[in-house]
């Protein structure tokens, strides 16, 4: 077939591009390489005694970036340098370079982006007392990591901050778990959209963007959007976190979607028989009493009884997902989920996160019967809200592949490899380790097991 030259496909490569600095998560610092941030068998840098690698190609890599942090690291043992100053002195001494400060990423042949072509939003972090009171620590840090002889100057010092907190990537394993921080100069020529047309997908540090949606050809950056945040929230979630940490309020086609943003909050039909979503979000807070709530297609009444308890569990599970937001515990989700039950339609977007944390333990309680139950409810809303071609998608798919293999049930198994297949060969490509070293394993032992090779 011949290619359409005034196409971009799904699964074309827009842009690669290696980090101008990066910084693996220290709560990963003993099992990852600090270099190309691999798990791996780990040697400890002899000098710093802190970062390690995982051999000495990578150790030679790094020295370029390590050898400004690498004696302050020793210094100030046993003290550990946060995150965020280390990115931060990274960047410093990076930029009181010649050759940093006049690094270029290209984003076309003759258009690239150098460091300080990143957006700071001074004025806005200026005025951000959260984000005043964080630099503030942070300068108290690194004057004494660094030294106040290597610092910028204060206005100097904000800017570069405001450019790390605007345009900071997390860098993700394959299972897009966030390992690491990363300052990509050419990926931030692109926009943020809640419906995005391409994805950010990394291998080891380096970040691929590539086309989930077909684009015009040439290319028009202007026109390219991936998602700077999680998906699945709700559309005031989206838009509070986007203007909290990125300072633009979002109006693409998802946040203007009236519909949307009441399935995301939408209750069941009474009717056992309808099973179509009622959507309560122009209830205001503390109306109990709603007398002309009914279904649009089977004109089922919700009774005000019913309703007060859609609000009562509605509160009960958003207090639960907020103290489980980095342990989840299966008994909780249980609980929660026995509450929706009947109350909750499918596609609201608390139900979901709900299935999803329930899920995610069952996993890690080796409760796999229970994972499969949970993970299988939970695909339309992967569906609907991340697309039909997200990585977060293809992950769910093909965890539950691995545990359908994991029980034998090698027939189930094969149908979800061959969903996720189609999702990664455009969100990662055949070359991604996803691809080689998590989904070709699974795929040749479910041939093998059901006789196909």
């Amino acid at each position: 077939m011949k290619k359409d030259k005034n196409k971009i496909k799904p699964g074309e490569v827009l842009l690669v591009a290696e980090p101008f600095v990066a910084t693996l998560s220290s709560k990963f610092r003993t099992e990852r390489c600090d270099y190309c941030f691999q798990p791996s068998q780990l040697l400890k840098c002899s000098a710093c005694q802190y970062v390690y690698y995982c051999n000495n190609d990578c150790q030679r890599y790094a020295w370029k970036e390590h050898k400004g942090e690498c004696k302050n690291l020793k210094r100030i043992q046993p003290r550990v340098v946060p995150d965020a100053a280390r990115t931060m002195a990274k960047l410093i001494i990076k930029l009181n370079s010649a050759s940093g400060s006049m690094e270029k990423g290209y984003y076309s042949k003759s258009s690239y982006r150098m460091f300080k072509d990143l957006m700071s939003h001074y004025p806005d972090v200026k005025k951000d007392k959260v984000r005043m009171e964080h630099f503030a620590t942070l300068c108290a840090v690194l004057n004494d990591f660094l030294g106040p002889d290597v610092l910028p100057n204060p206005v100097e010092m904000l800017g570069i901050y405001g450019r790390l907190c605007v345009n900071g990537f997390n860098i993700c394993d394959p299972d897009m778990t966030s390992i690491g921080v990363g300052i990509y100069l050419a990926p931030t020529i692109i926009d943020h959209s809640c419906d995005p047309n391409a994805v950010a997908v990394f291998e080891q540090r380096t970040i691929s963007i590539r086309a989930i949606k077909e684009l015009s050809a040439p290319l028009d950056w202007d026109k390219v959007f991936i998602s700077y945040i999680d998906l699945m929230s709700d559309t005031n979630e989206r838009q509070q976190e986007l203007l909290s940490t990125y300072y633009f309020l979002c109006q693409c086609s998802r946040c203007t979607n009236d519909q949307e943003r009441s399935l995301m909050k939408s209750m069941l039909c009474p009717n056992p028989e309808c099973g179509e979503p009622i959507f309560v979000n122009d209830i205001k807070d503390g109306d109990d009493n709603v007398v002309d709530l009914s279904c649009s297609k089977c004109e089922a009444i919700v009774k005000d009884e019913t309703f007060k308890e859609f609000k009562e569990v509605s509160d009960f599970t958003d207090m639960h997902l907020k103290t489980m937001k980095d342990v989840a515990y299966l008994d909780v989700c249980n609980l929660c989920l026995r509450k929706q039950a009947g109350l909750f339609h499918p596609m609201n977007i608390q139900h979901l996160k709900t299935l999803d944390a329930a899920y995610q333990s069952a996993i890690q309680m080796n409760q796999f019967e229970t994972a499969l139950r949970y993970g299988k409810q939970l695909i339309p809303g992967f569906r609907e809200y991340f697309g039909q071609y997200h990585p977060s998608y293809a992950i769910l798919l093909l965890m539950l592949a691995k545990i359908l293999v994991y029980v034998e049930n090698f027939k189930e198994a094969a149908v979800y490899l061959k969903e996720s297949e189609k999702i990664i060969e455009i969100t990662h490509g055949k070359q991604h380790t996803l691809y080689r070293q998590d989904f070709l394993p699974l795929l040749f032992q479910t041939q093998a097991a059901l006789g196909k090779i």
